[in-house]
C-alpha cells in the first residue's frame, strides 16, 4: 500500500458511508473522502452479541438500524491504511458510516477539549501505559470480547490500568520498532561496514557521510512526537546505567525526586545527539516533518531518519523502489550494548463506555482483530509489528531487522508509556526552543523538570 506523505497540521477528515448497523452517533465535522474498494468480506466473527453490560452505557443503537461511528485518532501517517480498513467493513456492515478524523500536532488538547465539551469520540486514542488511567473513566473495559482470544499478551498488558494491573481498556493499531532507518547503500559506499553502536561512532560516521557529498541526518524536528521517539532510547540507558527500571526512573523525574542533570545519558548524550543531529541534519530542521523526511531519505539526500519506523517503509519505497533500507537502535552513549531497538505497543485506541453506539463499534473492533481481513490488514495494508498472534512473516525490511535485532540482541523497554502525551508534547516544544537557540541546555533542563512535574506529577 502507498500511504500518503502527510504533513499537514490536521489531516482531512474521512467519511466512509459503510451499509450496516446501529443509531446516530456524534461525527465532528467531517469531509467526505473514498477509499479503494476491499475484496474480502468474510469472517465478520460472531460480534453482534458481544456483552455490553460492564459499561453502563444505557440505550445504545442495535445492530440492524443505521448509525455513525465517530472514530478520532491521532498516527495520521497510518490514514490510508486506516481507510481501507473501514472500506473493507464496509462490505461486512453496509448501513455503518465511520466519521474518521485523524491529527498529530495537539492532539492531546483536541481530544481533551473533546472530552470536556461532550464530544467524545465512539473511538479515540491515547499513548499506552500511563494514558490507560489518564482516559480509564472514558474508556469500554474490553475482558471478555472476541478480540482478547487474538491480541498479544504483551499488547494486552500494556492496555490494563496501570494502578491496578486489571482490565482491558484498548487496542493498538500496532505493536512497533523504535529505531534509527538508514541507507545500506551510502554507508556501503562511504566504507562504512557496520552500524555506528557508540556516540563516537556515531559522530565519525556522520563526518564520513558528509564529507562523501550526503546529508548525514534528516530529523524532522518540525514535530513534537519525533522527540518523544529519540528521547526514550536515552531514557532506557540512564535507567539501566543507575540500575533503576524505566518506570522508576520515570517516576522519580515527575515527582521531583530526581533531575535531569542528575543522569549523565540525558543531561550530555541526550544533548549531545541533538547538537550532531542539528549540525549533520536538514538546514531548516524546525520546519522539517514527516514528509520531508520521507522525501530526503527516498530520494538518496540522506543517509539517516531519525524518529520514524516501519509506517515510512511503503512511502520511501514509492519514492525509490530499490531502496537498500537498514534499521538499527540509537547509540546513546559508549557502550554499544546500549544500541538497541526498542519494542512495544505506544498506542491505544479506546472504546468510549457511553457510547451511543457502542455496540455496533464492539462489532467494528471485533471484526478488526478477529477476521481474516482485518488479521491480515496489519501486515499487508498498515505494515506494521502485528498486535495480535500471528505466524504470517511481514515483508518490511524494517520489520525482518527488528525481529533479527531483538532474537540477537534484545530490545530495550518501551518507554514512552510511563508518561503522558500532554507531557511529550510539552517536552518536544522545549526542545524546539532549544534547537531554535531561545534557550540553553540548562534552561532546557530546568524546564523539563518543572514541566515534568505539573504535567504527569499532578496525574
Amino acid at each position: 500500500m502507498k500511504k500518503k506523505l502527510i504533513s499537514a497540521l490536521l489531516c482531512s477528515a474521512m467519511v466512509i458511508t459503510m451499509l450496516a448497523g446501529c443509531g446516530s452517533g456524534d461525527s465532528g465535522n467531517t469531509d467526505t473522502g473514498s477509499t479503494s474498494a476491499a475484496n474480502d468480506t468474510q469472517d465478520t466473527a460472531d460480534t453482534s452479541t458481544a456483552d455490553t453490560d460492564n459499561a453502563g452505557a444505557g440505550e445504545t443503537a442495535s445492530s440492524d438500524e443505521p448509525c455513525e461511528i465517530y472514530m478520532f485518532i491521532s498516527s495520521p501517517e497510518y490514514a490510508d491504511a486506516m481507510n481501507e480498513l473501514i472500506e473493507a467493513y464496509k462490505e461486512v456492515a453496509p448501513n455503518v458510516t465511520i466519521n474518521y478524523e485523524t491529527t498529530q500536532n495537539d492532539y492531546p488538547t483536541l481530544l481533551k477539549a473533546k472530552l470536556n465539551s461532550g464530544d467524545v469520540p465512539d473511538i479515540f486514542s491515547s499513548t499506552s501505559g500511563k494514558e490507560i488511567d489518564v482516559y480509564k473513566e472514558y474508556s469500554y473495559d474490553l475482558t471478555g470480547q472476541p478480540l482478547q482470544s487474538t491480541i498479544q499478551d504483551s499488547v494486552a498488558d500494556a492496555m490494563k490500568s496501570p494502578s491496578d494491573g486489571t482490565g482491558l481498556y484498548g487496542i493498538a493499531i500496532k505493536g512497533n520498532y523504535f529505531g534509527m532507518v538508514y541507507n545500506k547503500a551510502i554507508f556501503d559506499e562511504c566504507g562504512i561496514t557496520e552500524f555506528p553502536k557508540t556516540l563516537s561512532e556515531f559522530e565519525a560516521a556522520c563526518e564520513t557521510i558528509s564529507a562523501a557529498g550526503y546529508q548525514p541526518i534528516t530529523t524532522g524536528f518540525n514535530e513534537w512526537w519525533v522527540f518523544k521517539h529519540v528521547w526514550q532510547h536515552f531514557l532506557d540507558a540512564a535507567a539501566a546505567n543507575a540500575g533503576e527500571d524505566v518506570a522508576t526512573l520515570v517516576a522519580k523525574l515527575e515527582k521531583g525526586e530526581a533531575k535531569v542533570e542528575d543522569y549523565p545519558e540525558l543531561y550530555d548524550n541526550f544533548f549531545h545527539f541533538i547538537d550532531l543531529a542539528v549540525k549533520y541534519g536538514d538546514d531548516k530542521p524546525l520546519e522539517t516533518a514527516l514528509d520531508g523526511e520521507e522525501s530526503a531519505f527516498g530520494t538518496g539526500k540522506a543517509a539517516m531518519v531519525l524518529g520514524q519506523g516501519a509506517w515510512i517503509e511503503a512511502d520511501v519505497l514509492s519514492i525509490d523502489p530499490d531502496l537498500q533500507i537498514g534499521f538499527n537502535g540509537y547509540p546513546v552513549s559508549d557502550n554499544p550494548a546500549q544500541c538497541q531497538v526498542i519494542s512495544g505497543s505506544d498506542q491505544a485506541l479506546h472504546v468510549y463506555n457511553d457510547s451511543k453506539v457502542l455496540q455496533p463499534t464492539l462489532d467494528f473492533v471485533n471484526w478488526w482483530y478477529t477476521s481474516d481481513y482485518g488479521t491480515a490488514w496489519f501486515n499487508d495494508v498498515a505494515g506494521v509489528v502485528p498486535p495480535i498472534n500471528s505466524t504470517q512473516e511481514s515483508e518490511f525490511a524494517i520489520i525482518k531487522q527488528g525481529d533479527e535485532l531483538t532474537a540477537s540482541a534484545g530490545a530495550a523497554p518501551l518507554g514512552i508509556c510511563y508518561s503522558t502525551d500532554s507531557w511529550h508534547q510539552t517536552f518536544g516544544e522545549i526542545i524546539q526552543s532549544y534547537i531554535a537557540g531561545s534557550i540553553d541546555k540548562d534552561a532546557a533542563c530546568a524546564s523539563i523538570d518543572a514541566q515534568w512535574q505539573e504535567i504527569d506529577g499532578a496525574e
